[in-house]
């Protein structure tokens, strides 16, 4: 059991949350009634259709376990031991040739590892080009994994592997999904008159302190926050993060955490690392994939800072004119959280006809609305429902995307974008499945009663990863909820916008929100659903 430590004074706070192992009998021999947990997305009524569903995903993002027993620190994956070879560096390739990379992990005493499960991201890229791609990995389960690359310009191109966590630190997040999906804590303030309280919130409460139950009546989404001592739940009116847990790690898993060991570092060639690429011989068409398939590897790549995906044209938009003329008569929804919430600032920033109209409401939290009235276009954004981790929503403001999906007539002068994916790393997928399942039920709605809507949604990305931020936003978190919703939302009429392509294959750090010239480019991706070039 894991009491919430350094909670506010003024925040209540129950004893644990239960987890499947512990469900609390807190049975009183007299009335033999066993009070229900409030871990709800363990009590998820699911169809048929939906449990063979949610147990095909989760099983589709099975991670490799170590073998058991507790691995010592000496014995995990030491990037600065491992290496990668290039398979056949020195035949001819050319644009478009498959390129194999054999990456060999090691452990701190330069053994060979013998077990798969390190989590690896990898790409290829010519500086000087300013092009990037991001490479295909295979874990071979025997410390061998291959990385494919397909070899999209010609060129000097050099290969960069990097491990992200060993898989020892991917046990640990792991747990820590499963166990602690509290180590993200919410509040809410009630408040009547002059008097207000604090309580704390989130998708599950555990002990026995009576809760405020604020489920969403329509699409069953958990939210419960402790009732106050002296004011109704009724008088709750604002939503904020509460904090981050300490403590969660015991010494020796923290060594598997470690920034300039063991976090996003780089594993280096024993051989040569670059690759020269010749053009293709011109007879060959343009190979453009028709179909747009959210499971395709690489999607696109850059070159020279441009974004070009293999899927779909995409039509750059450096003028603010071009972009003004695309969205002329339209209105444009944004839902999701600081992620797509930078759309919303490119667009407002870029294009001078689209004046902020100020609705008075808290900084970067929203929602905000952008008017360009000469040429009748609309640009709203709002953020996603609870978990969200934002300063203050107000409870009034605080809505589910599915819900105000359900609120849109929808038509062909209307395109919604949506991201959702950061705030649910905390917990278990099935949290995050319900949300998609909810969020896609309202799409297929809307695009049923109005066909022409334009639906785009924004994956996740990777961002810069130290100590702390892996217990709770690590890239791993990220990639299996990505992972998740890429196969959720295929075969739907919706697009993709590649976030998580666009900013693995680009050379600046990574950052969980990504720099301008990464914006420009997710955004002309996204405008080029909007108005596709007649070809």
């Amino acid at each position: 059991f894991f009491p919430p430590q350094h909670l506010d004074d003024d925040t209540i706070s129950g004893s644990n949350w239960i987890t499947e192992n512990n469900v609390q009998h807190s049975l009183s021999q007299t009335t033999k009634t066993t009070r229900k947990p409030y871990c709800s997305y363990k009590q998820q009524i699911l169809s048929k259709r939906e449990q063979a569903e949610q147990e095909s995903l989760l099983a589709a993002i099975l991670w490799p376990k170590p073998p058991d027993g507790k691995i010592a620190f000496v014995e995990s994956t030491d990037p600065a031991h491992s290496d990668f070879v290039i398979v056949k560096p020195s035949r001819s390739f050319k644009v478009g040739d498959e390129l194999e990379v054999l990456v060999r992990v090691k452990d701190f005493q330069g053994k060979p590892k013998q077990y798969g499960g390190d989590y690896l991201q990898a790409r290829i890229h010519s500086p000087l080009l300013k092009a990037g791609a991001t490479g295909r990995i295979v874990d071979c389960h025997n410390g061998l994994y291959k990385v494919f690359f397909t070899l999209l310009w010609p060129g000097e191109v050099k290969v960069s592997v990097t491990l992200v966590h060993p898989s020892e630190a991917i046990q640990v997040l792991l747990r820590l999904r499963e166990e602690r999906p509290d180590r993200v804590y919410f509040k809410s303030s009630f408040k009547s008159g002059r008097y207000s309280e604090t309580t704390e919130c989130n998708v599950c409460l555990s002990g026995d302190l009576p809760v405020c139950n604020f489920t969403d009546l329509y699409t069953g989404e958990p939210w419960f926050c402790y009732k106050p001592r002296k004011l109704s739940c009724a008088s709750r009116i604002s939503h904020a993060k509460g904090g981050y847990q300490k403590g969660l790690l015991t010494q020796e898993e923290s060594l598997f955490f470690q920034s300039d060991v063991n976090i996003k570092r780089p594993i280096l060639s024993s051989g040569p690392d670059l690759v020269i690429v010749k053009p293709k011989a011109s007879t060959d068409s343009s190979s453009m994939d028709k179909a747009e398939d959210p499971t395709v590897s690489p999607s696109g790549y850059y070159y020279e800072d441009q974004w070009t995906s293999r899927t779909h044209w995409i039509h750059h938009f450096n003028k603010s004119d071009d972009i003004t003329q695309c969205l002329q008569g339209k209105v444009i929804h944004l839902f999701g959280d600081s992620t797509i919430r930078q759309w919303f600032e490119y667009l407002t920033a870029f294009v001078p006809d689209l004046v902020e109209f100020n609705l008075g409401s808290p900084k970067n939290v929203g929602p905000f609305m952008s008017v360009d009235l000469q040429h009748n276009i609309l640009l709203k954004f709002r953020c996603h429902g609870p978990p969200i981790r934002f300063s203050t929503v107000f409870s009034s403001e605080l809505r589910y995307i599915a819900n105000e999906l359900n609120g849109i007539v929808g038509g062909r002068n209307t395109v919604v974008a949506i991201t959702i994916w950061s705030h649910f790393s905390t917990f278990p997928v099935e949290v995050y499945i319900r949300r998609l399942r909810n969020i896609r039920r309202s799409i297929i709605q809307l695009l049923d009663r109005s066909p022409k809507t334009l639906i785009v949604i924004r994956t996740a990305n990777v961002q810069e990863l130290g100590p702390e931020v892996s217990l709770f936003n690590s890239d791993w978190y990220s990639f299996q909820l990505d992972s998740v919703m890429r196969k959720m939302f295929s075969g739907i009429a919706v697009h993709f916008v590649d976030a998580w392509e666009m900013s693995l294959a680009h050379y600046l750090p990574h950052n969980l929100h990504p720099k301008e010239i990464i914006v420009k480019n997710q955004i002309d991706a996204f405008l080029s659903y909007v108005c596709p070039l007649q070809t």
